[in-house]
């Protein structure tokens, strides 16, 4: 029935004012009101996903040879300082998005299947976040640049991400303004809606039809994790805000234009090695650009968005560009790696033996959409029982061998797998259970990568 023939209408105002809960909540650590943990917790994980829109040009990007002995691709060569502490993939997909291209960020940590009539699930970070808030001021953090976060709650709905620098540093490391007392108050002032009026909203229900339920549903799941987050903040009110270096907080507390990407690249990157050595949080997602929106590189010549120059034609100078532009992301990561494992965690281990990092796409090959032979590599975790210094190859013994000189014949690698039981959420669930999630399935996985 068309809502436009129903005989009632709701009050917008009224509407918003008896918005209670009309979903079960799960159980959330995060629910509960926290403190600093007595001590120094000695196993601390930490997780970080970096996300590359529009895949790579796979032709420059492929590792040819699986095992110890590869050789590094041009566009990943600048990774090679640290071959012995990532594992490059290939031949991981996601099944749920090869007929949905657009979703390919939306699905990338989730593993689901977003069909016309489907929702999202959770976001592999966000089940890691569900073991490590509890010893944290924040359970994750979210930064894209063009809005498009990575992260997906339990009832399919994106989680808001932060852009500017000096936004996402103020918001883990300055004192709330107009103090303490201010701030509760504000928090408090919001108050939990959940509860309000559920027997008016219980009634409206019955009146409406399966759309206006679903819509309702997803606003008031935004409202509970809003919520969720107001409480938390509340709770860690108290506890004093760790102390931030001047040198710290020069390189990271400031706003960086989008045209001086490098500079920003690493000023964001600087920022979450910032948030995992003070502990403020231990999962952080960040997201270089939507699938049709990905920016460009002025810096480096690049003026074209990503978008535009993977969907190339066959264009020779817009596929040298795509090189570069993918070189150009790789240079910034192993920038990361190195603050890494430069850096010491409040118990004196380089982070990077404790912070599980995965870079890469969720489309493989950008001019047709290819979603097969996703780009991927793993880094860290050595002390998570990581064990690096191999090509992952899951394309072995499904093929016929790279054909690099042909292009035709590789691209079909990529928009096909060689290996459909090569699940990219195999990996996910490796990566979640090395977290301490207690589970044997994620998303589709079918199995548990060995690594």
């Amino acid at each position: 029935m068309s809502y436009l023939s129903q005989s009632w209408l709701i009050d917008r105002r009224h509407a918003l004012r008896a918005l209670g809960t009309c979903i079960t909540l799960p159980f959330l650590e995060c629910m509960v009101p926290l403190r600093a943990a007595e001590g120094t917790d000695s196993s601390a994980r930490r997780a970080a996903f970096i996300y590359l829109a529009n895949g790579v040009h796979s032709l420059n990007y492929q590792i040819t040879t699986p095992g110890k002995d590869y050789q590094f691709s041009r566009s990943l060569k600048p990774l090679e300082k640290h071959r012995e502490v990532i594992t490059p993939i290939s031949g991981l997909h996601h099944p749920g998005a090869i007929s949905h291209h657009h979703n390919c960020i939306s699905v990338w940590l989730t593993g689901g299947k977003l069909g016309p009539s489907d929702k999202n699930t959770i976001s592999v970070d966000q089940k890691m976040a569900e073991v490590t808030a509890k010893h944290t001021r924040y359970s994750s953090m979210e930064i894209a640049l063009t809005g498009e976060a990575l992260s997906w709650t339990a009832d399919g709905v994106r989680l808001p991400s932060m852009r500017r620098c000096s936004e996402i540093f103020a918001s883990l490391f300055e004192e709330p303004k107009g103090g303490t007392a201010a701030q509760r108050k504000a928090l408090r002032r919001k108050g939990s809606v959940l509860d309000a009026n559920l027997a008016e909203v219980r009634r409206l229900e019955q009146k409406m039809g399966a759309a206006d339920k679903g819509r309702m549903e997803q606003y008031l799941t935004s409202v509970r994790e809003a919520e969720i987050r107001t409480r938390r903040a509340d709770s860690w009110l108290d506890t004093p805000l760790p102390t931030v270096s001047e040198a710290d907080r020069k390189r990271t507390n400031r706003d960086v234009p989008q045209t001086m990407a490098g500079d920003y690249f690493r000023t964001v990157y600087d920022l979450i090695v910032l948030a995992f050595q003070t502990d403020v949080t231990r999962i952080a997602t960040f997201s270089l650009g939507g699938e049709g929106d990905a920016f460009s590189i002025p810096e480096i010549g690049i003026t074209e968005s990503r978008h535009q120059l993977s969907h190339h034609g066959g264009d020779l100078g817009y596929m040298e560009k795509l090189t570069n532009y993918d070189t150009f992301a790789i240079e910034q990561f192993s920038y990361f790696l190195s603050r890494l494992a430069d850096t010491k965690d409040l118990n004196g281990k380089p982070l990077l033996n404790t912070t599980m990092s995965l870079f890469g796409s969720g489309m493989s090959y950008g001019h047709s959409h290819g979603n097969a032979n996703l780009p991927l590599v793993l880094a860290g975790g050595a002390d998570l029982g990581l064990k690096h210094g191999s090509h992952l190859d899951f394309n072995q013994g499904h093929f016929k061998g790279y054909q690099l000189d042909k292009p035709g014949e590789h691209y079909s690698l990529c928009s096909r797998p060689a290996n459909p039981n090569a699940h990219m959420s195999n990996l996910l669930l490796l990566m979640a259970q090395r977290m301490g999630v207690e589970t044997d399935k994620f998303g589709d996985s079918n199995k548990v990568i060995e690594l």
